[in-house]
C-alpha cells in the first residue's frame, strides 16, 4: 500500500519514509489486506489529517489514539466521523463542553469535524489504521513512532501551537513538546467512563486555545460545525 503525504508535510518528514520501521509498517498493512482483513479508514483517508491541514497551517493539535473501528466511521481525523454517521459518545461530550465553553455554540447534528481542519486544527491519531471491530489492533506496529515524529517536528519547527491532550495516553506525548514556545492543555479524556470521574467538563480547552491564538496574533478557531 502506498504511503503518501501532502507536500509541506513531506518536506519536513521525507526521511521517515525510507526508515526500517516504516517499511515494516507498509509490509504489515499489505499483509493484513492480503489476508482479507478490513482496515479502517480506507486507504485514501489514512493521511487525511495531513492532507486537510498542511504543516505550514497547523495552529492547534488535538491528539487521539486509535481510529474508530466500526463501519463508515473513521475517515482519518481524530474524534471525527463521516457525515451521516451517529456522533460517538466521546464526541458528544466534546460538543457538550463546547456548548458551555464557547458562547453561542450549538451542538451540530453531524460528527464530521472537517471544518476545523481547514482552520489549522490537526486532528491527529497516534495510530492511523485499525482492523475492523478490533480496537487497538494496529498499535505498536510503527504508527506511534511516525506520529511521535510528527508531534516533535511541529514542536521543533513551529512556535505558538496549542496542543490539546485528553487522557493519560495523549498526555504521555507532552515530553515531545517544548512548552516554552507552545501551549499544552491537559484534561481527562472525553470518553463516558473518563468524564464520570470528573476533570473534562469545565476544563475549557477551546476558549483557552482561542485566547492563546489571539495572544500569538493568530485568528481564533470558529469551533461551530455548520
Amino acid at each position: 500500500m502506498a504511503i503518501e503525504l501532502e507536500a509541506s508535510w513531506l518536506e519536513v518528514l521525507e526521511d521517515e519514509f525510507g526508515k526500517d520501521y516504516m517499511l515494516k509498517l507498509k509490509t504489515f498493512l499489505k499483509e493484513e489486506k492480503q489476508a482479507g482483513k478490513t482496515i479502517y479508514p480506507k486507504s485514501g483517508d489514512i493521511f487525511a489529517a495531513f492532507t486537510k491541514t498542511p504543516f505550514d497551517e497547523v495552529k492547534v493539535v488535538i491528539l487521539g489514539q486509535d481510529p474508530y473501528h466500526g463501519p463508515n466511521q473513521a475517515h482519518g481525523l481524530s474524534f471525527s466521523v463521516q457525515k451521516g454517521v451517529r456522533t460517538p459518545p466521546s464526541l458528544q461530550n466534546i460538543y457538550k463542553e463546547l456548548a458551555t465553553d464557547i458562547p453561542g455554540f450549538t451542538i451540530p447534528n453531524t460528527g464530521d469535524l472537517t471544518e476545523w481542519t481547514k482552520q489549522g486544527v490537526l486532528l491527529l491519531n497516534a495510530t492511523l489504521t485499525v482492523q475492523a471491530a478490533n480496537a487497538g489492533s494496529h498499535q505498536k506496529k510503527g504508527w506511534e513512532k511516525f506520529t511521535d515524529t510528527v508531534i516533535k517536528t511541529i514542536s521543533d519547527k513551529k512556535t505558538g501551537v496549542a496542543f490539546i491532550l485528553w487522557g493519560a495516553y495523549a498526555q504521555s506525548k507532552a515530553i515531545l513538546i517544548d512548552d516554552t514556545k507552545h501551549l499544552i492543555i491537559k484534561s481527562t479524556h472525553p470518553s463516558p467512563l473518563a468524564v464520570s470521574h470528573g476533570g473534562f467538563f469545565g476544563s475549557k480547552p477551546f476558549s483557552k486555545t482561542n485566547n492563546y491564538l489571539e495572544q500569538q496574533r493568530e485568528k481564533p478557531i470558529d469551533w461551530q460545525i455548520h
